[in-house]
């Protein structure tokens, strides 16, 4: 199978992004397998380079610091020779840095409404920023970050309760070949 993205672009990064509870992890651990490509999951990454919960980092840096710490996962994996799948963090657009990097890969925005992305995320030791109401402050992110995903995305692919993850993966996949573009 030829790759768009690696062969007629040089594109060898694929990135996921997307608001928190959208699925970048999941479908991008099939996504990994079925390219036969290494997930660099960003959450994983960050705990296995610090020791540290997400909450931990939270708390002993803030916001800002564990965002740095975001964006740096991001841009080391961007820059990495291997083909890989990123599962990004959802602010990670948050930061100029971050999206030029991405500039250079295959960036798709999973698209999912708020109040779907409310039943399926809970504030825990991952998900500091959610608060007593996910809804709502899923829905203020939604609005913040819409024009930083568009942004960066060069193919958007619209999420609604009723696509499992292996059917959203193979869109992936699908946009990946045809080298989508909405850049």
């Amino acid at each position: 199978m030829v790759h768009a993205g690696v062969d007629q672009t040089g594109v060898t990064q694929l990135v996921l992004v997307g608001l928190m509870g959208a699925g970048k992890s999941t479908i991008g651990r099939i996504v990994a397998d079925r390219l036969g490509r290494q997930l660099v999951d960003t959450d994983d990454a960050i705990q296995h380079r610090t020791g540290k919960s997400v909450r931990e980092l939270w708390e002993r840096g803030g916001e800002a610091a564990y965002r740095a710490l975001e964006s740096s996962v991001v841009v080391d994996a961007l820059r990495d020779a291997t083909p890989l799948v990123v599962a990004a963090p959802g602010g990670v657009v948050l930061d100029p840095a971050a999206r030029h990097a991405m500039k250079d890969a295959f960036v798709v925005w999973l698209d999912v409404d708020p109040s779907i992305l409310a039943t399926r995320v809970r504030p825990d030791d991952h998900r500091p920023l959610l608060g007593r109401d996910p809804r709502a402050v899923l829905s203020t992110m939604a609005v913040e970050r819409e024009h930083l995903y568009r942004e960066v995305a060069d193919t958007i692919i619209e999420l609604g309760d009723d696509i499992d993850p292996a059917t959203a993966a193979q869109q992936v996949i699908d946009a990946f070949d045809r080298g989508d573009t909405a850049r």
